[in-house]
């Protein structure tokens, strides 16, 4: 006897088939709703929590109590500030050491990253008393002695806190590139490495620079330990005695954090799209 086969019509198998792709696509979204409504309703609890100060109606009286704050006013500028510094500090010593990696010593590369990632590693309270241990007024480098050199100390930490993420963006940007190609055409054409560095590489890897530079903004605007430890007027620590001894601005300063992060990503997705030429591709 001859075994035989039963093969199901084409249009049989479609409509098989057409209920487990529906199927799956459902069980998708939901999923995915049940993650929306995972990070959607503890944010929308704290702004309405936020918006109770006035009893019995809602008001943005916590928001005016935080914004009109000297306090804040001062601590927020000095954050920003450093934000600013310790982004020219990470670009200045990542751009040029990833690019020196990935051009001359490439199989240097997983003990630069290695190196890199060690910020994620070890505590941040291991950090800065590491910092202050050899940086202090008994020091051979005394920084912590005066106001500058604290402020100069409290840089290089957040730098080296920012490090793993300001890496992490610019290595990817350059891997879209072709940066061996494209130094040796600068070079032939007489430009030097701070051209090469700066009017080269860094209009091609503008985006990812940016994704680092907002990822650096946002560690140092929400960075405690350093700031509390050295005694300097940051956003962190003022952000901690608000939540110590009051109850509606606390809420307050959270939303108004998270719209600043917001805003930076979405700053990040504007310039990916005004300027389309930076996003090099393979």
């Amino acid at each position: 006897m001859t075994e035989q086969t039963l093969s199901l019509p084409p249009a049989a198998v479609g409509r098989t088939a057409r209920p487990r792709r529906n199927a799956w696509r459902a069980m998708s979204w939901a999923v995915f709703g049940m993650g929306i409504l995972y990070f959607a309703l503890p944010l929308i609890g704290m702004i309405e929590f936020s918006l109770r100060k006035r009893r019995g109606t809602y008001s943005l009286d916590a928001y005016t109590s935080v914004l009109t704050d000297p306090q804040f006013q001062a601590t927020f500028a000095y954050s920003v500030v450093m934000s600013l510094i310790t982004i020219v500090l990470g670009l200045a010593l990542v751009l040029p050491t990833a690019l020196w990696v990935r051009i001359r010593l490439p199989r240097l590369r997983p003990v630069i990253e290695f190196i890199t990632l060690l910020p994620l590693v070890v505590p941040v309270i291991v950090i800065a008393f590491g910092y202050l241990r050899m940086f202090n007024t008994s020091s051979f480098l005394p920084m912590t002695g005066t106001v500058t050199g604290t402020n100069v100390l409290l840089a290089f930490g957040y730098a080296t806190l920012a490090l793993p993420y300001m890496y992490r963006a610019i290595d990817n940007g350059l891997r879209t590139l072709d940066v061996q190609t494209l130094t040796e055409a600068a070079q032939i054409l007489g430009a030097g490495w701070f051209t090469i560095i700066f009017r080269v590489m860094l209009p091609n890897v503008f985006t990812a620079l940016l994704s680092g530079a907002f990822l650096t903004f946002s560690i140092v605007l929400g960075e405690y330990v350093f700031a509390a430890l050295l005694d300097r007027p940051a956003f962190g620590p003022y952000m901690i005695w608000t939540g110590g001894n009051k109850a509606y601005e606390p809420a307050a300063l959270a939303v108004i954090a998270f719209a600043i992060t917001w805003g930076c990503m979405g700053l990040i997705q504007l310039a990916g799209r005004l300027f389309p030429h930076t996003r090099a591709k393979r």
